[in-house]
């Protein structure tokens, strides 16, 4: 049994994969996920688990250089958006519209479905390196 980290089987093989410049998303539980992109479905019930968590989660094995966010997020889920900025620490944050995002799933080695129903709560991450 694995003894620290991702205990998500699928979560760990995908983020193992990654290379510079690759990409993984995580999306609230209404996030339309493109046909083509791997689904990685957390959602239990509603708020669970929840967007923050999964970030945490995600950020422990992932070295990111990068994320993208619905520019509607600042207005629309302010204290959301601290929360992200809080987790993300100083990475380069790169504004679309909710569209755009939306579009930008498909270029994603997977998108991790969550519980969560707070409005724009999603975000795609590019992935680093650590030397």
């Amino acid at each position: 049994m694995k003894k620290i980290g991702l205990l998500n089987s699928n979560i760990s093989s995908v983020i193992s994969k990654m290379g510079h410049t690759d990409s993984l998303a995580i999306g609230d539980c209404g996030l339309p996920i493109p046909e083509d992109t791997e689904r990685i479905d957390l959602a239990l019930v509603k708020g669970i688990p929840t967007f923050i968590d999964t970030l945490k989660a995600v950020l422990m094995e992932l070295q990111i250089e990068e994320v993208q966010i619905a520019k509607e997020t600042t207005k629309v889920s302010p204290e959301l958006y601290k929360k992200i900025v809080e987790e993300i620490g100083n990475v380069k944050v790169i504004f679309v519209s909710h569209e755009d995002l939306k579009q930008n799933l498909k270029e994603c080695r997977a998108v991790i479905r969550t519980g969560e129903q707070t409005p724009y709560a999603n975000i795609i991450l590019k992935s680093g390196v650590v030397f």
